[in-house]
């Protein structure tokens, strides 16, 4: 924004027609809902522009910029009102998204979808203003909330609820009977659309929604074991293979189904659309980068690349996943993801870079980063950075609230893993990963934990009934520890991995998590 503006001031076109392909669509929704009029809301726009490129010096703080281009649009709406005392006659439709191919080949369903839209257009029309202007800008102009919360200076979670508000206000005035399909119909795509997401549970809910198109179930792990930035290595990836079979029993052919879903990634070109269906914790952000990382690399033609990634949803306190949502709720979500542009892309690549580096300046470096264009990247990446051993005891983040809950009284491995997900939601640990953790801290010769009443820690391939009876208790080691009295990081010289970063490679590892300060420090 300000390199635009700051072009713009200099004289420069391009920096120009940037803003102006940037707020062109948001102002003429706004003199739109103001005029009623598309030919005088044009008019009014052109105005607003020459008046705004002509003040552009006045404005001193240019991500102010949004705000204050929205009052001259309102204030030369305004103007033009005064001039006129007569009406203005509304124009019927604002775009025609109905492909003319369709018209040729289906004139009767042409005619249908033509009628659909008409309803839903009027049906809009009786919204309040507020949230009429919340669809026109999200539905039909394709802005990022982020973007319509700039320009509007409204919140993001209030245009989200206007957004919820006015699909369930059209669910009840719209004489049709999914009114989830229409949306589909005429503007998500249909059945040309991919939708990838992880987790088979959710991927279920997805299907029984009723929204349209194929579905991805996207199968790893990349908060657990070894991982670099180019997945696709033939030698890494047989290494992950051994790594995750060991720790998690995942077996190796198993696993390396991946390779089967990078096929099916490969043909994303048969699809119009491609809708990311990701939230807001390290394992979804980790997930999503590694995909934008990829579709980086890509020439995307014509497919559009759309986002849906959220951290809450209305009518649910504590909001964790896409997984605790029922098929209707999950309907609703139908069209509220946005094109992704190319800033976005870039800022997943960056982050799957530096989450992948195996130098921990990268990692270092990406915390200083303004990622906001990715709201939920920071602090995922910040998650992912606290699991490394702490300046204070060597303990990661994991360990640390495991050892905090036990000795408060939760010594029961299911009550212990809701317990520290609850507090650490912000990682979206599996419990799979989480024994995994537990197992780690019970074995010696420098056990923090002892586990009684149970021989063996549950699986990908074994689940042990019994380890719900399982009683875990801190040793002599977990208490001096968790008192600061010993650095569990410096006894300890087995292998793990944070990210790219290979824990235990060297005798001591060099750096450490400052949980005061929230940073990396080299000892």
């Amino acid at each position: 924004m300000k390199t635009w503006i700051d072009g713009a001031l200099q004289g420069q076109a391009e920096a120009y027609e940037q803003l102006v392909t940037q707020f062109r669509g948001m102002a003429l929704a706004v003199a739109y809902q103001k005029l009623g009029d598309t030919f005088l809301a044009e008019d009014v726009v052109q105005e607003a522009f020459t008046e705004a490129f002509a003040n552009l010096s006045k404005l001193d703080n240019p991500d102010a910029f949004p705000g204050w281009f929205k009052v001259i649009v309102e204030r030369q709406c305004y103007r033009l009102m005064r001039r006129k005392q007569h009406g203005t006659v509304p124009v019927l439709e604002i775009q025609d998204v109905i492909q003319e191919e369709n018209q040729a080949h289906n004139p009767e369903e042409h005619a249908l979808k033509g009628e659909v839209y008409r309803l839903l257009r009027d049906s809009i029309s009786n919204l309040p203003t507020s949230m009429q202007l919340a669809v026109e800008l999200f539905y039909f102009q394709g802005y990022s909330l982020k973007e319509m919360s700039e320009f509007l200076g409204v919140n993001v979670p209030a245009l989200k609820k206007r957004l919820y508000d006015a699909r369930s206000r059209l669910r009840r005035s719209l004489p049709v009977a999914d009114v989830i399909s229409v949306f589909s119909d005429l503007y998500e795509g249909g059945k040309g659309m991919l939708h990838i997401m992880n987790g088979d549970h959710a991927a279920d809910r997805l299907r029984q929604s009723g929204i349209q198109g194929e579905i991805l179930v996207w199968r790893e792990l990349y908060t657990f074991g070894p991982i670099t930035r180019n997945m696709r290595n033939e030698k890494d990836r047989s290494e992950r293979a051994i790594y995750l079979e060991q720790h998690l029993g995942i077996p190796q052919n198993e696993y390396l189904k991946i390779k089967e879903l990078e096929q099916t990634l490969k043909s994303f070109h048969q699809h119009e659309e491609i809708v990311l269906w990701f939230e807001y914790d390290l394992y979804d952000q980790a997930m999503l980068s590694y995909l934008l990382y990829y579709f980086r690399e890509q020439d995307l033609k014509n497919t559009k690349l759309n986002l849906l990634c959220i951290d809450t949803y209305p009518d649910i306190e504590h909001f964790r996943g896409l997984g605790q949502l029922t098929p209707s709720q999950i309907g609703r979500l139908s069209g509220t993801w946005h094109v992704m542009g190319a800033e976005e892309i870039q800022a997943g690549s960056e982050f799957w870079a530096a989450y992948a580096s195996s130098d921990i300046q990268d990692h270092k470096d990406y915390l200083l980063k303004n990622t906001s264009v990715l709201p939920f990247a920071h602090a995922a990446f910040k998650a992912h950075l606290s699991r490394l051993p702490s300046v204070s005891n060597g303990l990661g983040i994991i360990e640390q609230s495991t050892l905090e809950a036990i000795r408060e009284g939760v010594n029961s491995p299911y009550p212990l893993f809701k317990h520290v997900g609850d507090q650490l939601h912000i990682l979206g640990m599996g419990d799979l990963e989480y024994w995994a953790h537990l197992k780690r801290m019970t074995e010696e010769p420098h056990a923090l934990l002892r586990l009684s009443g149970v021989q063996a820690f549950p699986n990908f391939q074994q689940h042990h009934d019994e380890f719900r009876h399982g009683v875990l208790s801190l040793t002599e080691l977990g208490i001096q520890v968790l008192n600061g009295e010993a650095d569990w990081a410096l006894l300890r010289h087995d292998t793990s991995w944070i990210g790219g970063l290979q824990i235990g490679e060297e005798e001591d590892t060099p750096w450490r998590w400052d949980t005061v300060n929230g940073n990396v420090v080299i000892l």
